[in-house]
């Protein structure tokens, strides 16, 4: 018996793996986060297999749940949104099922900030303007952020910011990021990426945090801030350069 925590993709159904949907179809219990995982993404599961969506479970009543599998001999399904290794509250899970001596495996998924950047049509990583994404988010209600992880440190560079779990907080990153880089730095917010209902913000630090008020959107959105989001020339790879010599293209003569 192993719980299994797989990564569902941003949403749309077709970007789960093959390996996590395969999965799915052969679990007989399956633990999904339905506030943010579709239900067609756990539509492979067994007929007959037992479906909980744990929004609005505690963490103890589903560790309950996977003992209780455990004991059973069944194989759990634990269907989280993106990928979990990303803000996917799995850490906690695995010390409890650790403490248990309950088996366990991850199954990466496409995380949101790589389905929002192909929503947006850009590269993360232009060579001469940004060669560093930084995935973080801000303290509202949650967890505290741990020291030396505050926007204001984190933002002095010229790093491209995927910035989660944080769009009401929106006037805040603005705000932060707005002293250091000024009004005109490019930002894009994108609400709910791959599903049919996705939404693409464009503006600067200056305008977006009145762009996306106006829109009504509170929630399941990503913030990508920097000058490679805006689509700032860079320069050519030299990985393609002809002049460029590696071990795949050696020099001739």
């Amino acid at each position: 018996m192993t719980v299994h925590f797989i990564g569902a993709g941003p949403g749309a159904p077709d970007l789960i793996t093959v390996r996590g949907q395969r999965l799915i179809a052969r679990c007989p219990v399956c633990l999904y986060a339905g506030s943010l995982v579709p239900r067609d993404v756990i539509a492979h599961a067994p007929a007959d297999a037992r479906v909980l969506d744990t929004a609005s479970m505690t963490l103890g009543a589903i560790i309950e749940e996977m003992t209780t599998a455990h004991d059973r001999g069944l194989d759990v399904a634990r269907v989280h949104s993106g990928d979990p290794s990303i803000y996917g509250a799995i850490a906690e899970q695995i010390h409890r099922l650790d403490a248990r001596s309950i088996p366990w495996e991850i199954t990466p998924g496409v995380p949101a900030f790589s389905a929002a950047a192909a929503a947006i049509g850009r590269e993360l990583t232009v060579p001469g303007v940004a060669q560093t994404v930084i995935l973080t988010r801000t303290a509202m209600q949650a967890t505290e952020m741990p020291p030396g992880e505050d926007l204001a440190e984190i933002g002095r560079s010229s790093a491209t910011l995927a910035i989660h779990l944080s769009v009401r907080n929106l006037r805040h990153v603005c705000r932060v990021l707005g002293d250091i880089h000024g009004p005109d730095y490019p930002v894009v917010v994108v609400y709910r990426a791959s599903w049919p209902d996705q939404r693409i913000i464009r503006g600067t630090l200056a305008t977006i945090h009145r762009q996306v008020r106006a829109a009504r959107i509170t929630r399941t959105a990503l913030i990508l801030v920097g000058p490679a989001i805006g689509g700032a020339d860079g320069c050519d790879s030299a990985l393609y350069d002809p002049d460029h010599v590696h071990l795949l293209r050696p020099r001739r003569g």
